[in-house]
């Protein structure tokens, strides 16, 4: 994560504890990043401002920067807050169920916030991303990926992760419009038979489809016993 401006942590230290000019509650650091990660799953990452997010907060604009530096630092907190991980309490039975949570969780957190996958690739790793990279590279390391394929694999699972992601979240056509694509494609069925006999536009099991490929992908990552 970039580091902070100077004076920014003593600036929180100093922090009063006032209410806000609305009569609020006082402002802390934990409002205002809950309060960003809300403006930025409505309005996106252009809709994010220390304007916008002190009016939402009832507060002024400068009295944010007694916990924070600047906006840079707003989406670092916020990413790093939306993509927290906590393994199960529930002990997994082995590696692989292990993998499987965690990825399903990282993949379920960006649908809920669509703007943290675009995000995600232009910021410093925060914490949380940071613990789960360490998390998936120890469980990998005992199913037995050797450590020369190590950053291969990572990076192998986190397009994988990532590439599912975006296209679940941008893929906005409507079964009416995959209907009548579905029926364009029966009609030339001759020059693409194979994706016309699988329904493919017609397939909208987006949960199924993440899982199943995932387990194609972790057998070819981990060596055969």
């Amino acid at each position: 994560m970039p580091a902070k401006p100077s004076g920014a942590s003593s600036r929180r230290s100093r922090s009063t504890g006032a209410a806000t000019a609305s009569g609020g509650p006082p402002l802390s650091l934990e409002r205002i990043i809950a309060t960003a990660v809300e403006l930025l799953d409505t309005q996106g990452v252009d809709g994010l401002s220390m304007r916008r997010l002190a009016d939402r907060l009832g507060a002024g604009a400068m009295s944010l920067y007694w916990h924070v530096g600047n906006k840079e630092e707003v989406f670092d907190l916020a990413l790093d807050a939306v993509l927290a991980y906590g393994p199960p309490e529930a002990e997994t039975h082995g590696w692989r169920a292990s993998v499987v949570h965690m990825l399903e969780d990282w993949r379920g957190a960006m649908l809920r916030h669509p703007w943290s996958a675009a995000l995600l690739p232009r910021r410093a790793l925060g914490p949380s991303m940071l613990g789960r990279l360490e998390l998936l590279s120890q469980t990998l390391l005992r199913a037995g990926v050797a450590d020369a394929d190590l950053n291969v694999a990572i990076w192998s699972v986190w397009n994988y992760v990532m590439g599912a992601t975006i296209t679940r979240g941008s893929f906005d056509r409507s079964p009416d419009d995959l209907e009548a694509a579905q029926r364009r494609l029966t009609e030339l069925g001759e020059r693409y038979p194979s994706i016309d006999r699988s329904r493919l536009l017609l397939d909208s099991d987006w949960d199924g489809a993440f899982k199943k490929g995932l387990d194609l992908l972790l057998d070819g990552l981990t060596p055969k016993r």
